[in-house]
């Protein structure tokens, strides 16, 4: 059990909005296997996304590049920042306080916290530095974001309010971190593509 002196009661904030999603997923097994292979897999259409930043931005100004080449560390140390978070707040999973909800994926150990969501603010984190690069991609992947949290309250791993404060704690942080990246990385980007780099950093 938590050992917080905070931890979250989350099924006080919004269970009831939790076990209407759930109670969804039980009236629609269809879709249940579907949602199952996006949560767990979805995450590598935004390694996908950034592949296509990168390839696209050999053909613009160094401070694209660098935009993109900012996006891996932005990602992970939102992550990080993220964990923290969940890590001092100690809300327990939702299938652990209210037992009786329909679960599609299986209840994780009950050292793994549900407050905020991980997949949330990688998946936000991403979006909100591909908006840095490009609006279609950004849509793209916003659209990729809001889904992949749907999912992760659809298969019971997490509440509405883990999803949306790891949407704003993944946005906030990319956007910070991306923003500094790219001036830093702009000079360096500059002088690597005029080496042995270059194929890799221009067309």
């Amino acid at each position: 059990m938590p050992t917080s002196s905070v931890a979250l009661d989350g099924a006080a904030i919004d269970g009831g909005l939790y076990t209407d999603v759930t109670d969804i997923a039980r009236d629609t097994h269809w879709l249940n296997e579907p949602v199952a292979v996006f949560t767990d897999y979805g995450m590598g259409l935004f390694a996908v996304f950034l592949l296509f930043a990168w390839w696209r931005a050999r053909r613009e100004e160094s401070t694209v590049m660098a935009a993109v080449l900012s996006i891996p560390f932005a990602v992970v140390l939102a992550y990080v920042f993220n964990s923290g978070i969940k890590n001092y707040f100690e809300e327990p999973r939702p299938c652990r306080a209210l037992p009786h909800a329909f679960l599609v994926e299986a209840c994780p150990p009950v050292d793994d916290y549900a407050f905020p969501s991980n997949h949330t603010t990688v998946a936000f984190a991403f979006t909100a530095a591909f908006f840095l690069i490009d609006k279609r991609l950004g849509a793209v992947a916003l659209l990729t974001a809001v889904v992949m949290g749907t999912s992760r309250v659809y298969v019971g791993a997490h509440y509405p309010h883990d999803v949306a404060v790891g949407a704003v704690v993944g946005t906030i942080a990319a956007l910070i971190i991306a923003v500094l990246g790219r001036r830093l990385l702009t000079p360096l980007v500059e002088r690597l593509r005029g080496g042995a780099l270059r194929p890799l950093l221009a067309a």
